[in-house]
């Protein structure tokens, strides 16, 4: 277990949640960060988290809305166009690959180019650094419903999971892994639509060699594939089993292999061993084998959507 944890390197948002773009459509400098998440006094009081600050001309900063090991993530005001948006500026630029860099992300989202991808609209420099601009969207995440309104009905997570195929499957057609899905990287918008979030660690398929290190892992416990886990390459059976992972954390209110230990949540993992299902019901079939532990037992996007339209819940 030792030697596996060596090459573990947890995402950005599993050490701190960096996961807008956000709600919100006013800019006053007191604007409040979603869910009432407080404002650490350094960030707040840092020259580039400046709430008015005007980046590259045009984006007029508002409050922080998240941050992580690797970016922060502000609500701003477009001045141009008049809209609001949501800005992602890294702490600090990646030194080159196999780190990616926000030209890397936004180029993944930006190719996806579905309505249950997060649009971004611009990439600009501050002070030396590459920002993203996207859409800002109005709702919450799949953790933050979760975590404010427990777990949901089978009913509810059969059209959560459609919608989430049909992002997957966008991903997976645009020639890229998403690689971190999860329920905090899940915007349930307040106009219906479900948009996967955060390419911070998207990855071209074909370029996954070169971009990933042989026994490098990044990603998010407990929702990483066994494969990944194991330092193995990922593929995009790696993806579904995410996707159940995060399917199953909806409907049973808590995630199936968190144990509270991280060698015990690995091993879980690894092991296929999520906690008993109790609230699935119909869903539990499509659910186990997505999490199957052999990347070939798991459903395609195509097979996963044809079970779950067949069944009645």
């Amino acid at each position: 277990m030792m030697a596996l944890l060596e090459h573990i390197t947890v995402a950005e948002s599993d050490v701190a949640e960096a996961t807008a773009p956000v709600a919100g459509t006013s800019l006053p400098a007191g604007a409040a960060s979603p869910a009432g998440a407080p404002e650490p006094a350094a960030e707040a009081q840092s020259a580039d988290a400046q709430p008015g600050r005007l980046v590259a001309g045009r984006y007029r900063l508002g409050s922080l809305l998240g941050r992580g090991g690797m970016a922060r993530v502000f609500l701003a005001y477009d001045e141009l166009l008049r809209r609001p948006v949501a800005l992602k500026r890294p702490i600090a630029e990646p030194a080159g690959p196999p780190a990616i860099g926000m030209l890397d992300e936004a180029w993944a989202a930006t190719r996806v180019n579905h309505h249950g991808a997060v649009k971004v609209l611009d990439v600009v420099r501050d002070d030396g650094l590459n920002c993203i601009v996207m859409e800002a969207l109005r709702g919450r995440t799949l953790g933050e419903t979760i975590e404010a309104d427990g777990r949901s009905a089978p009913r509810m997570v059969k059209h959560l999971a459609l919608r989430l195929l049909d992002a997957v499957q966008a991903v997976h057609r645009a020639g890229f892994l998403h690689r971190d899905i999860k329920p905090s990287n899940v915007f349930l918008c307040e106009d219906g639509r479900v948009v996967l979030i955060d390419f911070g660690i998207a990855c071209p398929i074909a370029d996954l060699d070169n971009r990933l290190p042989t026994g490098a892992f990044m990603g998010s416990l407990p929702y990483a594939s066994p494969e990944v886990l194991n330092g193995n390459r990922p593929g995009p059976a790696s993806d579904m089993f995410s996707l159940g992972a995060t399917l199953y954390t909806a409907v049973e209110g808590r995630s199936p292999f968190d144990r509270g230990d991280l060698n015990a949540t690995i091993s879980a993992a690894i092991e296929g061993l999520p906690a008993p299902f109790a609230h699935a019901g119909p869903l539990c079939p499509v659910i186990a084998r997505l999490l199957a532990v052999d990347p070939g037992r798991r459903p395609t996007v195509e097979q996963a959507r044809e079970i779950l339209s067949d069944l009645d819940v």
